[in-house]
């Protein structure tokens, strides 16, 4: 599957998650943010950049453990709260909605949560 997102297109496999990580830009996550009937504020794009920045660091995408002590930092939020948060700012979970924005491979041996 192919998308058009501003300048860019990318292929996705057959979940709709990029293909290659280096594809990704704003304009992909408004995209993607946008079939998941999401809008992209502030926090969200804390996480989003947290993970990409993660990404280009380290080539794999941060658990969601490390995503929400990235939340909690940011936001001066306890830990607890942030874990709640997170599944807030994404509902249907971080591999499902955030890995999938943020221009990630669905991480394979994660749980959809």
């Amino acid at each position: 599957m192919t998308i058009d997102s501003n300048t860019s297109s990318v292929d996705r496999d057959d979940e709709a998650y990029l293909v290659n990580p280096d594809d990704w830009n704003e304009g992909v996550a408004q995209h993607f943010a946008t079939e998941e009937s999401l809008e992209l504020d502030d926090e969200i794009w804390s996480v989003i950049n947290f993970m990409r920045s993660h990404y280009n660091e380290h080539s794999v995408a941060p658990d969601v453990r490390h995503a929400v002590k990235a939340l909690a930092a940011e936001k001066g939020y306890e830990k607890k709260e942030a874990k709640k948060r997170m599944f807030t700012l994404f509902p249907y979970g971080y591999v499902k909605q955030a890995c999938k924005i943020a221009g990630m491979k669905r991480p394979r041996g994660w749980s959809t949560g």
